[in-house]
């Protein structure tokens, strides 16, 4: 299989390109891994060091709304698997244009690629905040979309055209959402990641409002084999949640990040709450553990326990891109 990695320079995006290669999840390697990433200020070479120097993978410096590149490639790929957005809510808050540029119409333009030349298997990665905000219980895939952020509100419009493909043109597309995201590579300004490197360096970390949302934590390993599962098995047309099953207060969260790093209450600064903060995520992962057999495998305190740990040993990673964003790069 020849796959078409979008966005496989990020976070979660080159943990699934570096874990396939590696053929970790024991469900077959691919014969080729073409990363498109545009390289912002989340997308990091680094983050595919430990797999430069494999023969099977090319990476690509471009946009996805480049229809000439994203053509060239999807033509030559046999499946998509698409992470590449825009991802920081506190960033579409104060300016939402670039996430409806990348989310929505950077999704419709691999989708007509998808549609004109054709295409096996086409998944496209979501997320949880596209549902809104439940006081209760737990959101399965037929639960309506209810975004309350500009970012979640650009995902929503992706998800809804990668349905519309496959309904009206039968393009092959498969969508999962997941969960709030842990684990290394994550790009510091996410809030394990701050709070983790801030606290190590002496700094203090806020605290938005009382710290009472809740999130639902999955480790991204355990997300990256749920979609590789969506690849090769889930049925088109289809969306999975994929969950960790471990919901935390955010207060709750903070005291145990306080407690890995040595530190106390008084480096918390409490700062006013986000803008349309949704209070609590929660998704049924009954479909994708009945269908294909997904369960969470890393149990996330010591999941936790070891991405502090590699933050803690990896400060030549983190401290330059902490210091370009502090000077606004």
């Amino acid at each position: 299989m020849k796959l078409l990695v979008t966005g496989g320079a990020g976070f979660i995006g080159s943990h699934y390109v570096r874990t396939v290669l590696d053929g970790a999840w024991g469900l077959g390697e691919p014969d080729e891994v073409v990363v498109l990433d545009k390289f912002t200020y989340a997308g990091n070479i680094e983050n595919l060091a430990p797999v430069r120097d494999d023969e099977r993978l090319r990476v690509v410096e471009g946009d996805i709304l480049d229809r000439e590149l994203v053509d060239k490639l999807i033509g030559q790929a046999d499946a998509v698997v698409h992470f590449a957005a825009e991802s920081h809510v506190d960033r579409s808050i104060l300016g939402a244009r670039d996430f409806v540029m990348t989310n929505a119409v950077g999704t419709q333009t691999l989708l007509d690629s998808a549609l004109g030349l054709g295409i096996d298997k086409f998944v496209h990665v979501s997320t949880d905040e596209v549902y809104g905000s439940i006081p209760e219980g737990s959101w399965d895939e037929d639960e309506p979309l209810l975004p309350n952020s500009p970012y979640s509100a650009s995902k929503a419009s992706s998800d809804l055209l990668a349905r519309a493909y496959h309904r009206t043109h039968g393009v092959p597309v498969s969508i999962t959402r997941c969960s709030n995201n842990y684990g290394p590579y994550q790009f510091p300004e996410k809030v394990i990641p701050l709070f983790v490197t801030n606290l190590i360096d002496g700094a203090n970390v806020p605290l938005y409002g009382e710290g009472t949302n809740v999130r639902d934590w999955l480790h991204v390993d355990d997300h990256c084999r749920g979609i590789h599962l969506v690849l090769l098995r889930g049925r088109v047309g289809e969306t999975y949640n994929i969950g960790g099953g471990t919901e935390l207060t955010n207060k709750e969260l903070t005291g145990l990040l306080l407690a890995a790093t040595g530190a106390d209450w008084d480096r918390v600064d409490r700062v006013t709450d986000r803008l349309g903060h949704d209070l609590r995520y929660s998704v049924d992962i009954s479909k994708i553990t009945e269908e294909l057999g997904y369960t969470p495998q890393v149990d996330f305190e010591q999941g936790l326990a070891d991405t502090v740990d590699w933050y803690r040993n990896h400060r030549e990673w983190w401290e330059p891109l902490k210091a370009r964003a502090a000077l606004g790069r």
